[in-house]
């Protein structure tokens, strides 16, 4: 915190009016006040704190639990020095006022005001991010969403089919792809498929370009002997998968754009800077062996500010590969950090499983850790942290990575 703030103000959001405390620099309450959500109430709540203050927004701190949404985004917009805190931390600051435990939005709005005022280091000062990586911290977020959905519906799909229709599960492991669902729309019983023709399947596999499997071979699956149902199963799980495919159709079209659209982001963020000369950040870390698409995407948007500062101590620990001790006496606890930012957490774990796979150096540590007895995720936890350092040190020197570098400098050691 520099020595131009005078004012702190504490705001606890919620979503249909926050409450707003103001502080002196000696952390007396000036005032208190309530504003509705909306971009009246949101502007309102800007000229008051310059109006009771009687200074600039730039010499005003505002203290406030989430670090994104249309509240801190309108503080910024306006100059304010906006500060963003864990929730947890908050909890152990408004004990410093209260021993009983009471709680209220009022006592909260002033609780963060005071400790931004006290304990600025425990803050995060927030900045405008850039519109590039605003839409690809979206798509991100859309495209994780639309898998999850898919894999959700998926599986009600082979819940159905298991109960009467077995043999179509013996196509492929991907049930919800649109070449299966198109084959099971040809035959949606198995006494249909008695009466399917080759040329139909073949037609089918060509048209969704699938060669690892021939219209003979398709048949003869489909053709299997059936498995005995109740009279009514087959219909009522027909209609069911009927309305499910038609959901995963759409599902599926949505997933392609916004993995095309995320391709599109990353080259630009790779090249945003190709005129300079130097590699940006995004061309960096796309260079790491296990970094594709949306590990990429992940890392960009969510971890932003950690990689602009170059803060290895700081995306360890928001990753989750960086453990937690716990010491006291004679007893020394070395525990997995358990409350990690998840998609980066989930990012880093698909990094390090494609690099075990791709990198001479990431698979021999893993192999060496996992001779050492730790397990595989463990294992997978201590590459990634690995990777994370390397990524560090290649943003600071502005460098891609090189493989061969990297596998003479493992045959040195």
């Amino acid at each position: 915190m520099d020595d131009t703030c005078q004012w702190f103000a504490g705001i606890d959001w919620a979503s249909t009016a926050h409450q707003v405390g103001l502080l002196d620099a000696r952390g007396k309450p000036m005032a208190e006040r309530a504003f509705e959500h909306g971009g009246e109430g949101l502007a309102a709540l800007c000229d008051w704190l310059v109006e009771r203050s009687g200074t600039t927004p730039g010499r005003i701190a505002v203290a406030i639990e989430t670090p994104h949404g249309p509240v801190v985004e309108t503080l910024l917009e306006r100059g304010f020095k906006v500060h963003a805190i864990n929730p947890k931390q908050l909890d152990r600051f408004r004990d410093r006022h209260t021993v009983a435990g009471a709680k209220d939005d009022r006592r909260d709005a002033r609780v963060l005001a005071d400790a931004l005022r006290t304990d600025p280091h425990c803050f995060r000062q927030l900045e405008v991010s850039a519109p590039l990586l605003v839409e690809l911290r979206e798509w991100s977020r859309a495209a994780e969403e639309l898998q999850q959905e898919r894999t959700r519906l998926s599986n009600r799909i082979r819940q159905q089919l298991w109960r009467y229709y077995p043999q179509v599960l013996e196509l492929g492991d991907d049930i919800a792809a649109d070449w299966l669902l198109d084959l099971w729309e040809l035959a949606p019983r198995p006494a249909d498929a008695q009466l399917l023709r080759p040329a139909r399947v073949a037609r089918v596999l060509t048209k969704h370009r699938i060669r690892r499997i021939g219209p003979s071979e398709a048949l003869d699956i489909l053709r299997k002997p059936a498995v005995t149902v109740a009279p009514g199963t087959a219909e009522a799980a027909v209609a069911r998968i009927r309305l499910l495919a038609a959901r995963v159709r759409l599902v599926n079209t949505q997933l392609r754009e916004a993995q095309g659209r995320l391709d599109v982001l990353c080259d630009q963020a790779a090249g945003s800077e190709a005129s300079q000369g130097a590699p940006t950040d995004a061309a960096i870390l796309r260079s790491l062996p296990g970094v594709g698409r949306i590990v990429l995407a992940v890392l960009l948007s969510e971890a932003a500010e950690p990689l602009a500062r170059r803060d290895n101590d700081a995306l360890r620990n928001l990753c989750g590969v960086a453990p937690v001790t716990r010491r006291s006496g004679k007893r020394l606890v070395v525990s997995m950090r358990r409350a990690p930012h998840v998609r980066l957490r989930l990012a880093l774990y698909h990094w390090s499983r494609v690099a075990i796979q791709r990198d001479p150096a990431s698979r021999s540590r893993y192999a060496a850790l996992r001779e050492r007895g730790h397990s595989h995720p463990r294992a997978l936890r201590s590459v990634a942290d690995r990777l994370l350092s390397v990524a560090c040190a290649m943003l600071r020197t502005g460098t891609l990575f090189r493989s061969d570098l990297q596998q003479k400098a493992a045959a040195t050691a």
